[in-house]
């Protein structure tokens, strides 16, 4: 197939509209054209208020040779998910640990290959899930294993489902195929901006789910890791665990433990700093999450308001003159600021969109770079523990019942210590519920003091984005994990048969990454367990 470049289509286009487009470029004709494929879609909305789609799309174009298309970029369009060669496994089991995108595309990728995996996951199936965050949204009751952080498909799961990536390689497509193969929306292959919306994405955990079953594999849900046996010669031997709804203990025989644990699963952070495994200190960021009107965003992006138009999105960055850097992160348009403690006595705030996006507010996390010298202390989980303190300060701000401390832009700017409670402008999302209170009380100085300093410039990016009424809702504190599990070339500790992967291990960001990393070291599992 041929590559055609830089189609300009409408807002709203159709079939007709492309053929258009490749007529008007490349003097083709519907007759001309065998078949053809959207391959990538971006929006352009550099000169406003005209804003229209670019499209690349891979044509079979009849007798090729002949026109001047002959000399384009020939491109393969694959579709195709994971493939392996099926070997007759004999052996002990592998063991996964996490059942978010690392531990659900290790697992998955194990099971194709006909290693029948055991997944371990302390959290519950995704739709019993949803019952347990609807309780801590609703009635303030914390499940401490089944909750936004933990549970089938990892803290995305309760996101917007970016699956953008900065790294573009045979890993990442092949988790976008197997997520279209498992019930996203087929958009997500070409889309500049891919997602899939929080109600979406259960389904499709619960599909990718079922499918390692029906190869063999076990996911095992309410069963929290809590230790690992080393044999005489240094390898893993057994792994222990524990049903948190029976409390029984369980035990299993095997000879690779895959730990896929996400970034908030400070229990086996601190059985590995026990068993001496080695573990570093890793930089991360800290701040808030700032809440819109979307409509405000959309006129600012767009110049215009139009219903057939997306939701609007924004990615924004400065280096301040103090040496720290403000970013925003995880932009959920037309979406909701959610509770997302995982630990008794903390508030922690995350973002979420469904696919439509077609909430009133836009929101993102503001986060300022924290380095390891921020830590004060040596001690590998110093990260750790630098995250705890705010998270529980935060909980005492809010009132000490789950309520998140939140200000007005122009408050927390001012330095107001009694700021308005009047959110009727900009109404908050978060659940269970907001408390007016000055943030710079529970954030470190060198975080409100960059916030003070960003706010002004980014919203001169965006004439929309720190209005005086919009929000400000803290504290957002786990947009990445604070420490590293160190890893060598084959994925593996110093302890032989111990492998890690994904966010949790300090080697991924997000979605599409953690995925392509637990292919990666179920591969690695693969090599092992076939010597």
């Amino acid at each position: 197939m041929k590559l055609l470049t830089e189609l300009k289509v409408k807002i709203g286009y159709n079939e007709a509209d492309i053929f258009q487009a490749i007529q008007k470029k490349y003097n083709l004709f519907k007759n001309d054209i065998e078949k053809y494929e959207i391959v990538k879609e971006s929006l352009d909305s550099r000169k406003k208020p005209d804003v229209f789609y670019s499209l690349n799309v891979a044509a079979e174009v009849k007798n090729a040779a002949k026109k001047k298309v002959f000399k384009l970029k020939d491109v393969l369009v694959n579709h195709k998910g994971l493939e392996y060669k099926k070997v007759d496994f004999n052996g002990k089991r592998p063991i996964v640990v996490g059942f978010g995108p690392a531990g659900i595309f290790a697992g998955l990728s194990l099971a194709v290959a006909g290693f029948k995996p055991i997944i371990l996951e302390q959290g519950k199936e995704v739709f019993e899930r949803q019952k347990d965050v609807d309780e801590f949204w609703n009635n303030r009751k914390l499940n401490k294993y089944s909750n936004i952080q933990f549970g089938e498909g990892g803290a995305g799961t309760f996101s917007d489902g970016k699956l953008a990536s900065n790294v573009s390689n045979e890993y990442t497509k092949l988790a976008i195929n197997e997520f279209i193969l498992n019930g996203a929306p087929k958009e997500i292959f070409y889309s500049h901006a891919p997602h899939i919306g929080s109600d979406k994405l259960k389904e499709v955990v619960k599909n990718i789910r079922e499918k390692i079953k029906s190869l063999g594999g076990d996911i095992v849900f309410n069963t929290k890791f809590e230790d690992f046996e080393i044999d005489a010669n240094g390898e893993i031997s057994r792994v222990y665990a524990r049903n948190v709804e029976a409390d029984e203990k369980l035990e299993f025989e095997t000879n690779s433990l895959t730990l896929a644990i996400g970034h908030s699963a400070v229990d086996t952070y601190r059985l590995l700093d026990k068993n001496k495994l080695d573990l570093k200190q890793k930089p991360f960021a800290m701040g808030v999450r700032i809440e819109q009107l979307q409509e405000d965003i959309n006129l600012s992006q767009y110049g215009k308001l139009d219903d057939k138009l997306p939701s609007a999105n924004y990615k924004l960055a400065i280096h301040l003159e103090n040496g720290r850097s403000v970013f925003t992160f995880c932009m959920c348009p037309g979406g909701y600021v959610v509770a997302s403690s995982s630990e008794e006595g903390t508030v922690v705030t995350n973002g979420m969109s469904e696919y439509a996006r077609d909430g009133k507010n836009a929101n993102s996390a503001v986060l300022v770079n924290v380095t390891p010298e921020d830590f004060g202390s040596s001690k590998p989980l110093a990260g750790v523990e630098f995250q705890h303190k705010y998270e529980k300060l935060a909980f005492e701000l809010g009132g000490r019942d789950y309520s998140a401390p939140a200000e007005k832009v122009k408050d927390f700017l001012s330095g107001n210590e009694n700021p308005d409670d009047n959110f009727e402008k900009v109404k908050p999302t978060y659940r269970p519920k907001v408390k007016a209170a000055d943030l710079s009380k529970c954030l470190p100085d060198f975080v409100v003091e960059s916030l003070r300093l960003a706010l002004p410039r980014l919203n001169k990016k965006i004439d929309s984005f720190a209005k005086d009424n919009n929000l400000l809702i803290g504290v957002e504190s786990r947009s990445s994990a604070p420490v590293q599990i160190v890893r060598d070339e084959n994925f593996m500790t110093k302890v032989k048969g111990l492998f890690v992967c994904g966010e949790g291990a300090g080697y991924a960001g997000g979605i599409t990454s953690s995925a392509a990393d637990g292919i990666k070291c179920a591969e690695k599992v693969m090599d092992f367990l076939k010597v």
